[in-house]
């Protein structure tokens, strides 16, 4: 299964899907859909070294770079976090990494209302999935 995430399935598209729904409740259910289109993570690749640290649920995250773009197989144990790794990937996955280190994620996740609908630690754990992918874009620019 090919990962539809930063190709057809992009950040806009998510907002825009977001945007519909009236209630964080209907909202959630759609950010737990869309970590179901996350394809599996093979357990080989679920080691210490591939968790990001700083989540309350354990995510594994693994980078593909390539010549142009960077592509990450990631995974979690909690369906809403699968979710939550689904939008982070709308926004970087098949990203260059200036692309990446220039998308405003921050500001994305203020246009979803998505930061004051997650606890303190859910938070947290997004926004170090987040640093941890920028790192890796860093790491990858030069």
């Amino acid at each position: 299964m090919t990962n539809p995430f930063g190709t057809t399935i992009s950040s806009e598209e998510v907002l825009d899907n977001l945007g519909f729904f009236d209630s964080w409740e209907d909202r959630y259910r759609y950010i737990i859909d869309l970590g179901k289109e996350l394809p599996a993570m093979s357990d080989e690749l679920k080691t210490d070294d591939r968790l990001v640290r700083g989540c309350q649920s354990q995510v594994w995250l693994e980078p593909i770079p390539s010549d142009e773009v960077l592509t990450f197989e990631v995974d979690s144990d909690a369906h809403i976090v699968r979710g939550l790794l689904a939008i982070v990937m709308s926004a970087y996955n098949n990203k260059s990494a200036q692309d990446i280190l220039s998308f405003d994620i921050e500001s994305f996740f203020a246009q979803i209302d998505l930061l004051k609908h997650l606890s303190p630690t859910r938070g947290n754990g997004l926004r170090a999935m987040v640093q941890k992918i920028r790192a890796i874009a860093e790491a990858t620019k030069s």
